[in-house]
């Protein structure tokens, strides 16, 4: 996939105290940019705080595709004075600041806006300051205020008129300070969605026939939870919140063994409770898509951070049963990932494990749900006639499926070693084929994934230098590409579980520098790079202070390497 040429990239910063509705702001002005053809990406960062600290979304934008977000900020909307002391060293030359002020500011690059002062008087909550900061950013950017206040009345509805008189106001304003605007063209609406990466995973369920959904709320991976409760009625599903996960997993299984597509989420932590019922579901050959959202550091960890540091995890779960283990690297392939993982897991009656990461689950930006396209694909069903078995042998390992309540068919499953039957038999020779069968699987899905991209290759094919990454590090990479000196060949693994090691091989060929980029410290993917074809990657660039990757910081670390 050739890289586009660059164009220029907007940043704005929205920053305030928890409960200003910083992150709220932000994505309305994405969505204000979408609504005039251009593309965008935000990331947002808050503590792991109940109530307090300094909350800040990022929204980068430009006319062509924006892989992630820049540190370089070309304006800040503060509402707070802390916003502006925390991020002023980040604001390029000729920047601007919007303060909730009613001071006059009589500096250059900084104006102040009496957001509060109107939010009084019109006796409005405080959070309905930031639709005023945003009027004046629409103002500044030229963008219609009458798109703006459609996105209100697509948001609010009939109580929309609070927001559209606040942005009114902030327009207003800023048009009688004859502020030089920054001139945005208005350009022709791809119509693409606005999602975050949890959003985006969501629907990819539903477009391949997600029926149950069981959660409990685990940061990063409670937003899934969150969409598609409030889908629920639309979507026709059963959303349910248990008590803890191992109810939820125990729940999921008792679901699709009904005969219910299924699907669970959770982090690292709340995974970790999950192992026994998991491995359940591989002998008892039940299919489930799991997701583990990773979050930073270790056990509870930094809740609202990002990492990379479950690959290990999730390729060694206890027992013996084929693996499929999925990474997608932004919001449009975990549309995809989410399908192909359903769609997986019910044709092989495996378990299928679907790695995201914080950055990744809660960064927002416009994706193309149109375009990549994702259907339901049926499984192997048991027919009427002879008396049915659950776990029949068979050449591919795969056994016809049948569900409780069919008339004429027992359906029997166990989490014991067991018979075609389903019922318990620890026999020396039944255990043997039993465990071949299930492996037998593994062609099968090997066959299915050349269907998939299971490795995608960006940047400059032919290129002597080549990156390897998977997950949210594909933006960071894609977006250092256009800032490095030298090209390189940048591989994204999508496939972890089963590995395409002949294609990777293939595509290292010639190669003659070799760097691996991960947000781990122990370079998981490297070592599994390592088991499965023998290369030892050397260059290792590894991040693990919780922050993903800086797309300037890292350009400079692949200088420095090729």
């Amino acid at each position: 996939m050739p890289m586009e040429k660059k164009s220029p990239i907007y940043t704005i910063l929205v920053g305030g105290a928890a409960g200003d509705g910083a992150k709220e702001a932000a994505i309305n002005f994405g969505r204000l940019a979408a609504k005039h053809g251009y593309e965008f990406f935000l990331s947002v960062e808050y503590p792991s705080l109940i109530r307090g600290g300094h909350n800040y979304a990022r929204v980068s934008i430009s006319s062509k595709k924006v892989f992630c977000d820049s540190a370089e900020l070309d304006a800040v909307v503060a509402l707070n004075d802390e916003t502006v002391e925390k991020h002023r060293s980040e604001i390029k030359k000729g920047g601007m600041i919007f303060l909730d002020s009613a001071e006059d500011a009589g500096k250059k690059g900084l104006i102040n806006i009496p957001a509060s002062a109107w939010v009084k008087e019109e006796n409005l909550p405080r959070l309905f300051r930031a639709s005023a900061l945003l009027g004046a950013v629409c103002r500044y950017y030229n963008f219609d205020i009458v798109e703006l206040n459609n996105i209100f009345k697509e948001i609010f509805g009939e109580k929309a008129g609070p927001n559209i008189l606040l942005a009114k106001k902030g327009y207003e304003f800023l048009q009688s300070k004859n502020v030089q605007q920054v001139f945005l063209p208005r350009r022709k609406c791809a119509g693409k969605m606005v999602l975050d990466g949890n959003e985006a995973f969501s629907e990819g369920l539903v477009k391949a026939g997600l029926k149950n959904y069981f959660g409990y709320p685990m940061t990063p991976s409670s937003s899934i939870l969150h969409y598609l409760a409030k889908k629920a009625k639309e979507y026709k599903l059963k959303v349910v919140q248990p008590e803890n996960e191992i109810s939820v997993i125990n729940m999921a299984l008792g679901a699709s063994y009904a005969g219910s597509r299924t699907a669970i989420a959770s982090t690292g932590g709340g995974f970790a409770l999950m192992l026994e019922a998991m491995a359940f579901a591989g002998v008892a050959e039940i299919p489930i898509v799991v997701v583990d959202a990773q979050r930073a550091s270790t056990s509870t960890g930094v809740p609202t951070r990002t990492g990379q540091g479950d690959l290990d995890f999730v390729r060694h779960l206890p027992g013996e049963y084929p693996r499929i283990v999925l990474a997608p690297g932004d919001a449009d392939e975990a549309y995809l990932i989410a399908g192909a993982a359903m769609n997986l897991a019910w044709k092989f009656q495996s378990p299928a494990v679907v790695l995201l990461d914080k950055h990744l689950s809660e960064s927002v930006s416009t994706v193309d749900l149109q375009t990549n396209k994702v259907k339901i694909e049926n499984p192997k069903i048991a027919g009427n006639g002879a008396a049915y078995r659950r776990y029949a042998f068979s050449p591919d390992g795969v056994s016809a499926l049948a569900f409780p309540g069919e008339k004429g068919k027992v359906v029997k499953i166990s989490s014991y070693e067991h018979d075609e039957d389903g019922y318990i038999c620890d026999g020396v020779e039944n255990a043997k084929k039993m465990c071949e069968k299930r492996f037998a699987k593994t062609k099968g899905i090997v066959v299915e994934r050349k269907k998939y991209d299971s490795i995608k290759i960006y940047g400059d094919k032919k290129a002597k230098n080549a990156v390897i990454f998977w997950g949210s590090v594909k933006g960071p990479m894609l977006e250092a590409m256009r800032a490095v000196k030298r090209p390189y060949k940048a591989v994204q693994i999508v496939w972890l579980e089963p590995f395409d090691t002949d294609r990777f091989l293939k595509e290292i060929k010639g190669v003659k520098k070799l760097v691996i980029a991960e947000n781990n410290f122990t370079g998981q993917l490297a070592k599994l790079i390592r088991e499965k074809t023998g290369v030892e990657i050397k260059n290792k660039i590894l991040k693990y202070d919780s922050l993903p990757f800086d797309v300037r910081e890292l350009a400079k670390k692949l200088d420095k390497i090729f």
